[in-house]
């Protein structure tokens, strides 16, 4: 894993495009080390060698907590998401603790609306500054990232990130912490067990899912769900490039039908990653 330190302008960055609805976007690393071979993320690196070699790098903002002090007067009320194109509890976060401090920061008497993407179980670790956010009178809420309920199939993808039982262990915690907590299935891979894994969904106690399938398109401002990826799951699927996305949307529909039936507030795409609050 190559590690590099870099200075930014400002830590946080306005969003666009499919986070649109927020104020700002907030990325403690640039790269990620859970490396998911689907990971649209890839396509925001800093030049093709990067992209290539998504999951082999990482980049601290080795500056961004004194650049978040330098903002902090205006956070009350602002909706900030973290993180848009890393995870900001990949494992160099337990050495680190960027993520930490700039929650320190936010936690400082401020009141922002925060929704935090992750599929690590560290994240646990900061409900003490969460729910100093939510007392202090801004708004929490922790995205869990679940893709399958097929621990092989997750291996596959997911080669280097937390099992699936860990995972919904850590969003068990953070719901009983008392921190709103939401189930992202994005993208939703092959499904099994479609009754079983909407019963283990249920039994964390979270209320609010999302459900996405890859993304397809792809241009000068969209990424899209990377080849090696599609590849993988054609394999999976018993089929070929050339019906694969036919194969794997009629699987997707199907999953999200069921999960939609017996999952208490299920939505999809974007409208389901606007903010919660």
């Amino acid at each position: 894993m190559s590690v590099g330190y870099v200075p930014v302008r400002d830590i946080l960055t306005r969003a666009t495009g499919f986070m649109d609805a927020y104020d700002f976007t907030l990325n403690p690393y640039a790269g990620c080390s859970f490396g998911c071979s689907y990971c649209y993320a890839a396509f925001f690196s800093n030049g093709a060698d990067k992209t290539k070699s998504w999951g082999a790098w990482v980049d601290v903002k080795e500056n961004a907590v004194q650049r978040l002090k330098r903002r902090a007067a205006g956070l009350d009320g602002k909706l900030i998401y973290m993180s848009s194109v890393t995870d900001a509890y990949q494992p160099i976060e337990r050495r680190l603790r960027i993520t930490r401090s700039l929650l320190e920061v936010m936690a400082n008497g401020h009141k922002p609306k925060l929704v935090v993407q992750t599929r690590s179980p560290d994240v646990v670790r900061d409900c003490d500054l969460f729910r100093k956010i939510i007392d202090h009178g801004g708004r929490v809420r922790v995205n869990f990232t679940v893709t399958t309920d097929d621990e092989e199939l997750r291996r596959t993808f997911e080669p280097h990130c937390p099992s699936n039982r860990v995972r919904l262990r850590a969003a068990r915690e953070m719901c009983e912490s008392g921190v709103d907590t939401c189930i992202t299935m994005t993208p939703l891979l092959r499904v099994k067990n479609v009754d079983a894994f909407a019963h283990t969904l249920l039994d964390t106690g979270v209320k609010n899912y999302i459900v996405q399938p890859f993304h397809f398109r792809r241009g000068k401002f969209i990424a899209g769900t990377r080849d090696k990826a599609q590849s993988l799951m054609a394999d999976k699927l018993g089929t070929d490039l050339a019906h694969f996305r036919s194969r794997y949307l009629d699987h997707y529909r199907y999953v999200r039908e069921v999960l939609k039936d017996r999952l208490p507030n299920l939505e999809e795409g974007k409208e389901g990653f606007r903010p919660p609050f």
